[in-house]
């Protein structure tokens, strides 16, 4: 089995009541986009996130087509660093370094800039041969605190003991 069809064979880890919620409330209903998701009693606004966002979408995602993707820059007064990949719904994410024939266009908005409709940014945001995942590295990189150390391997946090050695029995599963 190649990478593309192992991950597109894994399924949703999510619990049921989440799961449902989640595909109710942010893709049937747009709940969040409209203003109306609510977290803690309170109603949830784009416009309130303040932290750099990096957006991700491809050229022929059925699931969420990239236009619709791209109005996260009409939603929110936070820079977005915009990336249209190549590919469909699962080829453009799982896209790895290295690969051949893949490509990817890239533009930061910042919340000073001025609108730039969906097609006009396609054709003036830099193209880029390869992979976008080195690129989100990158970005993740600029737009992080300094590293931390990891805690030691094994070590229990909060007097919890380790069930099982890493990596667990989940990719055991079939």
């Amino acid at each position: 089995m190649i990478d593309l069809m192992a991950w597109n064979a894994d399924t949703t880890r999510l619990p049921f009541r989440m799961h449902s919620e989640y595909l109710r409330h942010f893709f049937l209903q747009n709940d969040l986009a409209e203003g109306r998701y609510e977290a803690g009693g309170k109603a949830v606004s784009l416009r309130d996130i303040r932290s750099p966002i990096f957006a991700v979408s491809t050229i022929t995602d059925h699931v969420a087509p990239w236009r619709s993707v791209y109005k996260i820059q009409m939603l929110t007064d936070a820079d977005v660093t915009f990336v249209l990949s190549n590919g469909g719904h699962n080829a453009g994410i799982v896209s790895p370094p290295g690969h051949p024939r893949r490509h990817f266009q890239i533009a930061t908005h910042k919340e000073t800039d001025t609108y730039i409709d969906p097609d006009s940014w396609q054709i003036s945001a830099r193209r880029v041969e390869g992979s976008w995942w080195p690129c989100w590295r990158d970005w993740l990189n600029c737009h992080s605190s300094e590293k931390v150390p990891p805690p030691p391997m094994g070590a229990p946090k909060k007097g919890y003991a380790p069930l099982i050695d890493a990596p667990g029995t989940y990719v055991l599963e079939a």
